[in-house]
């Protein structure tokens, strides 16, 4: 049973998680990684290092948009190729984040997280929600899904 007057905000504690999550690693790489560093980690792995400055733009557009609201549902659709990616870049290292260069289980449950939120919907105080219904759906009503 889904609490049709709580859903709202569940949804929106997701979007808001999420997004900061993509935030949060584009800084990573930018800042800890350094830009070239990770166009080297990409070469190392087999994809084109070119790849480095659309991830990092992806996710840093991308993770203020689910933020915000912003056709959220579409974006993290859109960003599942990146997280993904991830996972078969740590598919190789094991399990736990403890594993050497970390785990896969972190990126296998961000892309989850990212169907979940696409099926879910924006949730509440979004700016743009996108509905798969006909109606018109309101931004920043509790309600809006």
């Amino acid at each position: 049973m889904i609490d049709q007057r709580l859903a709202p905000y569940g949804a929106l504690a997701l979007r808001v998680a999420l997004g900061t999550m993509f935030i949060a690693h584009a800084g990573l790489k930018v800042f800890v990684f350094t830009m070239p560093g990770f166009a080297g980690f990409l070469a190392q792995v087999g994809f084109p290092p070119i790849l480095a400055y659309p991830i990092v733009a992806a996710e840093v557009v991308g993770g203020a948009a689910i933020i915000l609201g912003l056709y959220g549902r579409l974006v993290s659709v859109a960003l599942l190729p990146v997280l993904l990616g991830a996972v078969m870049v740590h598919a190789g290292n094991g399990w736990l984040f403890t594993a050497a260069n970390g785990g896969w289980e972190y990126p296998a449950f961000l892309a989850v997280a990212a169907l979940a939120h696409a099926l879910i919907g924006d949730g509440a105080l979004a700016l743009r929600p996108f509905s798969l219904r006909q109606e018109p759906v309101t931004g920043l009503s509790p309600r809006a899904a």
